[in-house]
């Protein structure tokens, strides 16, 4: 099975991104599970989404922990330690940065057991450098793992994108195709993981919780003149009054 994890922010098209991969997938013939993972998080807040691909049903379900390949589409995420961009790297894993620091200068600075790639970025000149990253994210990763042919990821995009005009699904397309070819030369450097064993399975500490009676555990409350005892009164219809002078 591939497992494929996705860093970025938002705004950068990394829930797109993994859709267009993952439809990639399906369209070479792979069972397909992909999925962003974010709250409420505004513009710009880190996020990642994931996608698994494998020619047989798919069991595993949650984020992915041992993944094959890591796309950053911001290399700024790197210092971040909440984005958790490097949480289970480990050799066999090949790291794609969308960065303009050479590859060679990365694996100096992360000191990570596997290949790192670095997926050439727009001038710091475009106005809007990152309108396209999403599709040369997807486009890389397909390029990487070697099984999915141009053309399912071309129509993957123009699927995705559908509801865009021509203009944009053109140009996404174009920037999906040109990354694809970019990784010509590493093609087939992804490859997949062993199956998730349960030899190490640990057992989870549940807390044993007993069932109780419905007066206790019902969304109801039975009691009259319960209002009497909230302090901060009924926030619909009373609003606080601020005396600035105490």
């Amino acid at each position: 099975m591939f497992r494929i994890r996705l860093h970025g922010r938002g705004g950068q098209g990394i829930k797109t991104a993994g859709r267009m991969l993952g439809t990639a997938f399906f369209r070479a013939g792979f069972e397909v599970q992909d999925a962003p993972r974010y709250g409420a998080e505004r513009r710009g807040a880190p996020i990642f989404a994931y996608v698994r691909a494998d020619r047989r049903p798919i069991q595993e379900r949650g984020v992915i922990r041992r993944p094959d390949l890591v796309i950053v589409a911001d290399d700024t995420l790197m210092t971040v330690s909440g984005a958790e961009v490097l949480a289970g790297v480990a050799a066999h894993t090949v790291l794609l940065l969308a960065s303009q620091v050479p590859p060679d200068l990365w694996r100096e600075r992360l000191r990570t057991p596997g290949p790192v790639l670095t997926l050439p970025t727009a001038p710091a000149a475009d106005p809007l450098p990152h309108r396209f990253l999403g599709a040369a994210c997807a486009g890389a990763a397909a390029g990487l793992v070697g099984l999915i042919p141009r053309e399912a990821l071309a129509r993957a995009v123009e699927e995705e994108l559908a509801a865009f005009s021509a203009a944009v699904v053109g140009q996404n397309r174009e920037q999906a195709l040109q990354a694809f070819d970019g990784m010509s030369r590493h093609s087939g450097c992804v490859t997949e993981g062993p199956e998730a064993g349960a030899e190490a399975y640990a057992q989870p500490n549940w807390l044993d919780l007993p069932p109780e009676s419905v007066e206790f555990s019902a969304p109801a409350i039975f009691t009259p003149a319960t209002s009497r005892l909230v302090p901060t009164g009924l926030w619909r219809t009373v609003r606080p009054v601020l005396d600035r002078a105490r």
